[in-house]
């Protein structure tokens, strides 16, 4: 068994440390090590339990790390325990079974229900789900090593009796684990969406009624017919409005929409009746880009619930019952335990016993409390009327008022991290932040990590971006649904609107170009502009379109640099890397470190009559000087074409959401799905939108509802 060969490493190494330690310090060690590793066992469940749900909506790196490491460390803590267990002397000198070891082997089901894991986090990333029948043989095994300890242990008195009820509750916790890991991989997932098999009436017989009626000399016609059992009813019918819920309808939308939209993750088709009942909502006059987002939140909130936790399994009422059948167990167990007899073993051992007893019955209950305000609780509850559901949902405002003013549970209302990550190429050539320690970082091999980090900056998503997001996809969603249509939408990635601007043959060329390049070009541009114009007018800083063109330039180049895998296939990063070569060399010769506004002048006093590919060749992927034309000609604009200032803006940051909805739209659901464990990425909210406004390659116009019958003359 796994227990056993750990065990066996553990023994081996302990020799290897006799050779090292005194007596003294080796005696301490084998006395405590197996109580230090429940209580890690213990303190690893607290902080999985804690911060599991609050990634959901954290997008920080040090959350990222410290989660990563615990997850994967519970696994390695119960092999270690339980291979100690598994190896130590169950009997004294008399021969007669050690109390002691009668004790430590009651903690074995805690281990495993430790290795259980806590409701708010059943896989750290979409991997884990993959891998469930490796985590199913891995239960087996550790159930195999705790039942061999508590077989060598037992002597029939009560705290043997005692581990079978946590048996059970570890049981449950493991198997509601490997249930809910295999509901989230990617082959049950996408089964569990596919449809009834369906035959459709019977084309045989159909054709031998039809050659009869022929041979019978009947003129036999074909009339179309629709199937009204098929026809899809518009989703605003089933919506059920509740004065006790103020979100109750945005739920409720939500919630049907993502019975739908969930297909998108698992890559399968929606038909044209889909779209038709979510742009019925989303195309609503009366529906704001505030109800548009917040309906996109909570779908990819259920989500984050149905891959990653356990909210698919316990917000059943065969979950319910599961939960209070290991409430109470533990809670039977913890009573029982303060009631018997307890003399033969040691203070410490029965403080440590506590310790694991009093605390899992705590976190049970905290998950219970957690489990009440959230999205499905709540949806459950609004589809309800009457005056338990009033009282039900003022206990949980109450609760959650009060726990959350103690910041025990995690915040109501959010659903993502409501973020950005940016990254500018001009603040990283500049090297204004300093990194300590480089020359060790360089040794560990770290160095361009810790300094990619170094210059990445987040800011909230900002009302303005969201309301320009929506209403330029809004605008584009306007045309007919259809397949052309939509293949045409999803395409347009800057070009679209030069066209529609006029400006076209002056600057599409940084359009054609690769995806990656003319993020790189215009993000340099789109900082030469702003800066420039900012000298001139300190208004622009002021302009919201301005404002968060800069926003939108800055976290695309993040997700060139930082997530890569989020855009199409190319060689930005080299490009970037060649790019900020180019800059850093210039900036060095023309002395201006640390100041943005200069080195941006300098840029654009840099003479590009001839093309920089023609003097350089392609041997460097550098697009710096191509970009300061491009900037140039966008400034030119204002008096070649008599623009204004405002309308120079509104083209840059038009094209930048038309980069950005591209983006989207190439990004595959699995890089997708992966970004909801970071605190999600507004590519994803994008992605998610343009697909409820038909503004996708996923789906087909189908005609399964027309068929024919016989009319016989």
């Amino acid at each position: 068994m796994l227990a056993t060969a750990v065990g066996s490493l553990a023994f081996i190494s302990n020799r290897r440390l006799a050779e090292l330690f005194p007596n003294s310090w080796r005696n301490l060690w084998n006395e405590w090590e197996l109580r230090v590793a429940v209580v890690v066992s213990l303190s690893m469940q607290m902080i999985l339990i804690v911060l599991g749900s609050r990634r959901k909506y954290i997008a920080r790196d040090w959350l990222v790390l410290i989660l990563w490491l615990v997850y994967l460390s519970v696994d390695w803590i119960v092999n270690v325990s339980l291979g100690v267990l598994s190896n130590m002397e169950s009997s004294d000198t008399n021969g007669s079974l050690n109390p002691k070891y009668v004790m430590m082997a009651f903690w074995a089901p805690f281990l495993l229900l430790h290795f259980g894991g806590p409701d708010t986090i059943t896989a750290y990333s979409s991997e884990d789900s993959e891998l469930w029948m490796r985590q199913l043989l891995g239960v087996l095994v550790k159930f195999g090593g705790a039942f061999y300890v508590l077989i060598k242990s037992w002597m029939g008195s009560p705290i043997n009796f005692l581990a079978i009820p946590m048996f059970v509750v570890a049981i449950i916790k493991c198997g509601e684990r490997i249930w809910a890991l295999r509901f989230a991989s990617s082959e049950q997932f996408r089964k569990s969406m596919l449809p009834r098999p369906d035959p459709g009436h019977s084309y045989s017989k159909f054709m031998d009624d039809y050659i009869s009626k022929i041979n019978e000399g009947h003129n036999v016609l074909l009339k179309p017919v629709i199937d009204e059992a098929f026809v899809v009813v518009d989703q605003a019918h089933k919506v059920v409005a509740n004065d006790i819920f103020p979100d109750a309808v945005i739920l409720q939308h939500a919630a049907d929409f993502f019975g739908t939209f969930k297909r998108l993750f698992a890559d399968l088709i929606l038909s044209f009746q889909d779209l038709k009942n979510s742009r019925s909502f989303f195309l609503k006059e009366s529906t704001t880009w505030e109800e548009a987002f917040k309906v996109i939140e909570i779908e990819l909130g259920f989500m984050y619930d149905l891959l990653y936790t356990k909210a698919t399994l316990i917000h059943t009422y065969w979950g319910s019952f599961l939960r209070f059948i290991t409430l109470s167990l533990t809670f039977f167990t913890l009573i029982s335990l303060v009631v018997i007899n307890k003399h033969p073993y040691s203070i410490k051992d029965k403080i440590i016993t506590f310790v694991l007893l009093v605390p899992a019955v705590a976190l049970q209950a905290y998950e219970i409390v957690i489990l009440l305000p959230s999205d499905l609780t709540l949806l459950w509850l609004s589809k309800r009327k009457n005056s338990l559901v009033d009282l039900a949902y003022k206990t949980i405002s109450f609760l959650q008022s009060r726990l959350q003013f103690c910041h025990l549970v995690p915040a109501v209302n959010k659903r993502w991290s409501n973020s950005m990550s940016k990254y500018n190429l001009v603040d990283f050539c500049l090297k204004d932040k300093p990194i300590r320690f480089s020359r060790i970082l360089k040794l560990l091999c770290i160095y361009e990590m810790v300094e990619s980090h170094q210059y990445k900056v987040q800011h909230s998503v900002s009302p303005d971006l969201k309301k320009l997001i929506f209403q330029q996809l809004l605008e584009k969603s306007r045309k007919p649904l259809d397949m052309k249509n939509s293949k045409k939408l999803c395409a347009q990635r800057g070009d679209q609107v030069l066209r529609e601007m006029g400006c076209f043959d002056k600057i599409g060329w940084s359009i054609e170009a690769e995806f990656d390049q003319s993020i790189l070009l215009w993000h340099i541009a789109t900082d030469l502009c702003f800066y420039i114009d900012a000298e001139r007018n300190t208004n622009v800083l002021k302009n919201p379109t301005c404002k968060e063109s800069k926003s939108i330039s800055d976290y695309m180049l993040y997700l060139l640099v930082m997530r890569p895998v989020m855009l199409p296939n190319g060689i930005g990063q080299i490009r970037f890397q060649d790019s900020c070569a180019e800059a850093i060399q210039f900036f060095e010769e023309k002395r201006y470190k640390l100041d943005r506004m200069k080195t941006c002048c300098a840029l654009l006093e840099v003479s590009t009559d001839i093309l920089p590919c023609q003097v350089k060749g392609d041997r460097s992927k550098s697009v710096l000087f191509d970009a300061c034309r491009l900037a140039k000609s966008i400034h030119s604009m204002e008096t070649e074409e008599q623009w204004t200032m405002d309308k120079k803006w509104e083209m840059i940051n038009n094209v930048w959401i038309e980069m950005l909805c591209y983006g989207a739209n190439q990004c595959g659901w699995r890089n997708h799905v992966k970004q909801l464990t970071n605190g999600g990425e507004l590519l994803t909210h994008v992605w998610l939108l343009m697909a409820h406004l038909g503004i996708t390659e996923q789906f087909q116009i189908s005609k399964g509802n027309a068929r024919v019958k016989l009319v016989v003359s």
